[in-house]
């Protein structure tokens, strides 16, 4: 359904040098597994349905180019079901509903950045195993939620709120490289990590951070402390995956089966 990630599975007869594929126009790239069978090789890739999808049909097409030379494609038709998200109300200050002009050019610029780093990632993989949840606290059931903010329909809550008191340790949820690390107008104190092939984790609202651009940093590794700066009601951590443009359900990716992959 929308917002859902999920694990492609391909088997090969023989070796291939590379194997690409497109689902719902974007870009999908594989690794190969460590292990395979007798005569086959085994690829996998990590993809996705962003939340605002609709429901239907779409098409996944996989292309892989032999160790000889030859070629093999495959496609198939993936049916895509409504995910029913609910609505709901909060109150903050008025110039996170309406901004004034200094602080549309502040969003402007932020969304410039943002567009810049998200425009690249690393080629391969640079995350391992299964995504951990970033801090040590419960969450809440509001991804995919349609927000009203002070009697306005304002957006749709792209990732998973934590009840994290301010000060609460935050890591990272898998290996990468901070491509972003400082503070926006929405967002607040913000962290991006980027674990290649166009999959990213945001962590919003913190009240420090302590990594910097460009660090490469590991499963786990601190971050910062949760907060409450930006557009916030209240101390929180807002936890995001992003892949190849779209967002995807943190609760979907702690739930696959990564252990071994890559």
């Amino acid at each position: 359904m929308s917002g859902s990630p999920f694990l492609l599975t391909v088997v090969l007869d023989g070796k291939a040098s590379v194997v690409q594929g497109e689902w719902n126009h974007q870009q999908v790239f594989f690794w190969k597994a460590h292990s395979k069978a007798a005569g086959s090789e085994v690829w996998y890739a990590l993809a996705g349905v962003d939340v605002e999808v609709e429901p239907g049909h779409y098409a996944l097409s996989v292309h892989a180019t032999r160790a000889d030379g030859t070629t093999a494609e495959s496609s198939k038709q993936i049916q895509v079901e409504a995910a029913h998200y609910r609505t709901t109300t909060l109150n903050v200050p008025e110039n996170f509903v309406e901004p004034d002009a200094a602080a549309q050019k502040e969003i402007a610029a932020d969304k410039e950045l943002k567009d810049r780093i998200f425009a690249k990632s690393a080629p391969e993989p640079e995350w391992a195993g299964e995504f951990a949840r970033p801090v040590n606290a419960a969450s809440t059931d509001s991804f995919g939620t349609r927000r009203v903010f002070n009697g306005k329909l304002a957006s749709i809550h792209r990732g998973m709120d934590f009840r994290a008191a301010s000060g609460t340790p935050v890591g990272a949820s898998n290996a990468g490289t901070v491509v972003l690390a400082r503070k926006l107008f929405y967002e607040g104190n913000l962290v991006v990590i980027d674990h290649g092939q166009g999959l990213a984790t945001l962590y919003m609202h913190l009240s420090k951070i302590e990594v910097t651009e460009g660090q490469r940093v590991r499963r786990r590794q601190r971050l910062g402390l949760s907060g409450s700066t930006g557009r916030v009601t209240g101390p929180h951590l807002h936890f995001a995956v992003r892949w190849q443009g779209g967002y995807l359900d943190p609760a979907g990716i702690f739930r696959l089966d990564l252990a071994g992959k890559p």
